[in-house]
Parts: C-alpha cells; sequence; structure tokens
C-alpha cells in the first residue's frame, strides 16, 4: 500500500493511503504542488470536478485549498471503499466547503450537470481506455465556466499528444495549453480557455 499527502490548505500534509489496484495512479505530490502553483494557492468560491477520481488526491487537495463545492466522482468499488476511508479520516469541519463524493460513472454524471457550471475539472481516467479522456473533455468544455479561473486539467500517457486531440475534438479554437507536467510515463496538462 502506498500514500500521498495533501500539499496545502486546511489539510496540508494530512495522508491519503493508495490501495494497491491495477490502473491505479495516483497523482505524484510534485504534480499536484505543480498543478496548485499554477491553478492558484486558494481555490474560494470555485466548484471542481475530480473525474475518475481514485484516491480523490486532486479533488480534496482543492477543498482543503479552499473550493465551494468539490465532487468526487469514482466508479470502481475498491477505490470507492478506500476514499470513504480516507475521507472518514479527515475532519470536514476543517475546511469551509462542501464535499460530494459520488460512486457513479464520471461520463454519466458529467451529462448530467449544466452548462457552464463548473470552474475547474480534473480528468484521469484509466489510460487503458483513451475514450474516456476524449468524451471527459468533450462533457467539460461544456460544463466549464467562462471566467479566470477556468481550467481543465487532465492526466495521459506521454504517447498522447494534447495538441492532436484538441483538434480532432474541434476544441483547438477554445482551448490552449497553459503547461504539461511530466511523471515518470505520464504527463499532466492544464488546459484554459483561449483569450478573446
Amino acid at each position: 500500500m502506498g500514500k500521498v499527502r495533501i500539499i496545502g490548505g486546511s489539510w496540508r500534509g494530512r495522508v491519503l493511503l493508495v490501495e494497491d489496484a491495477p490502473g491505479l495512479r495516483p497523482s505524484a505530490d510534485r504534480v499536484r504542488e505543480t498543478l496548485f502553483n499554477l491553478l492558484g494557492q486558494v481555490l474560494d468560491d470555485l466548484i471542481c470536478v475530480d473525474c475518475f477520481a481514485g484516491t480523490g488526491a486532486l479533488g480534496l487537495e482543492a477543498l482543503s485549498r479552499g473550493a465551494r463545492q468539490v465532487h468526487i466522482l469514482e466508479k470502481a468499488s475498491n477505490a470507492f471503499k478506500a476514499l470513504q476511508k480516507n475521507i472518514s479520516s479527515f475532519k470536514l469541519e476543517e475546511v469551509t466547503g462542501e464535499l460530494i463524493l459520488q460512486k457513479t460513472d464520471a461520463l454519466t454524471y458529467l451529462a448530467k450537470l449544466p452548462s457552464q457550471a463548473i470552474d475547474i475539472v480534473f480528468i484521469d481516467p484509466p489510460f487503458a481506455q483513451p475514450e474516456l479522456l476524449q468524451q471527459a473533455l468533450l462533457q467539460a468544455k461544456r460544463i466549464l465556466r467562462v471566467g479566470p479561473s477556468a481550467a481543465i486539467y487532465l492526466e495521459h500517457p506521454s504517447t498522447l499528444k494534447i495538441e492532436t486531440l484538441l483538434t480532432e475534438l474541434k476544441l483547438d479554437q477554445e482551448l490552449i495549453i497553459k503547461r504539461s507536467i511530466r511523471s515518470g510515463q505520464a504527463i499532466g496538462t492544464l488546459l484554459v480557455p483561449k483569450s478573446i
């Protein structure tokens, strides 16, 4: 069993235990630190969705940093049970935001969210199912609220070229790559709306 820690905010230093499960790759501490340096140390009043959450590290990090509401979505039973167990060791009264934890299919859940309702979307699907990333990205663009905090974060294999994907999905005129963060065979890519 591995572990990752919350990097900043109210829960800084808290540990999340990581189950040994096929395909489960928690975002490395260094990657999350870089990501939240880019997103802003404080996410006050923002609404976030953590799709294919696994350990929930991205969503819990956002909640720790002041997000108003965080939807954490995980479908796999073992990962969801581990997530519940980890969250039960945290004191929810130490954060100001609302945690919405759902054992659900992320794509189905995203499809039910209203347009322009979410500030930050985290997408980290199993690498063996690249179609999940594409479908989630299209939904993320639809639900993304227009504003200075708007962002979509993707974790994907280094073999996937996001520029090509954006072109194929006809999103290249709407989203741009702000930063890519490499971690072994994985890359984290932060997308933001293109300025008009």
